[in-house]
């Protein structure tokens, strides 16, 4: 597909919104050329006048006017909305979606047809433009939709692609890591307060620290074992903190933690097939 063929976006949310925004900031669409519809009529004005796109009438005709759509729907909400659109829904046209949770085969039941469709689990942090994201085709989506998908969302963070049968591990990982994260930043911030910070201070300190932990990695191309030895002196205080974590097995929690989520995503893909 070309930049300059329409891209619509049924569902406006956070999450459409920030694909919307990233899109138009990387320059990858032209604001006109960006279509969207959403039930909630004064939100989908207020993206309008924000981002300068187009207002569809409907889902039906932007699904007709559009060969790329991209479904940012709730997950209880897509039955309906493909029941709705499926008669503009053919192999021509690209479909991505980002519910979580909701099996690309289930997609096609709704439809009662195959589709070109692609299956995508971003996380909350596209909404800064750091967002993870995990891209898995369908039966008849070709390498071109994947590398068409994971330019789309390269412009809100960094993407990889993986098997469909992997997501509900993205889920649990990358989905939901981000509340892990917050949690990690909350502790520490609360021990810094503990130790008579101010939770102003303490809340940056903790903040900078995994922002410029992860950028650390990401730039330095190194294993993160490897990072961590080189920042803990024998007998000094960073081995001293270590030996703590790994007495209260933190390590095994944040593994236990990512199973389990993946596990409910796992359970609840089932009950929508």
């Amino acid at each position: 597909m070309k930049k300059r063929e329409p891209i619509g976006f049924i569902g406006t949310g956070n999450m459409g919104e920030a694909l919307i925004a990233g899109l138009l900031k990387a320059k990858f669409a032209e604001p006109e050329k960006v279509f969207a519809f959403d039930a909630d009529g004064e939100r989908l004005l207020s993206i309008e006048r924000k981002y300068g796109i187009k207002r569809a009438p409907d889902n039906s005709r932007l699904s007709a006017q559009c060969d790329l759509i991209l479904l940012c729907v709730k997950p209880q909400s897509m039955k309906e909305v493909i029941e709705e659109v499926s008669e503009a829904l053919n192999p021509s046209k690209l479909i991505i979606s980002i519910a979580a949770g909701v099996p690309l085969r289930v997609i096609e039941a709704y439809a009662r047809k195959q589709l070109r469709l692609v299956r995508v689990m971003p996380n909350i942090a596209v909404l800064v433009r750091e967002g993870a994201s995990a891209i898995a085709p369908g039966t008849l989506a070709t390498e071109d939709d994947l590398q068409l998908a994971r330019s789309i969302f390269d412009c809100v963070g960094k993407s990889i692609i993986l098997n469909e049968s992997l997501m509900d591990a993205v889920t649990g990982l990358s989905g939901s890591g981000p509340a892990y994260i917050f949690l990690v930043i909350e502790a520490l911030a609360d021990a810094g307060v503990h130790l008579g910070m101010t939770r102003a201070q303490a809340l940056t300190l903790a903040m900078q620290t995994v922002a410029g932990s992860a950028r650390l990695l990401f730039e330095t191309g190194e294993h993160p074992a490897l990072l961590r030895e080189r920042v803990t002196s024998p007998g000094g205080t960073t081995a001293a903190g270590l030996y703590k974590l790994e007495e209260g097995g933190l390590r095994k929690i944040l593994i236990d933690a990512v199973m389990a989520a993946a596990r409910r995503s796992k359970e609840l893909g089932e009950k929508l097939g």
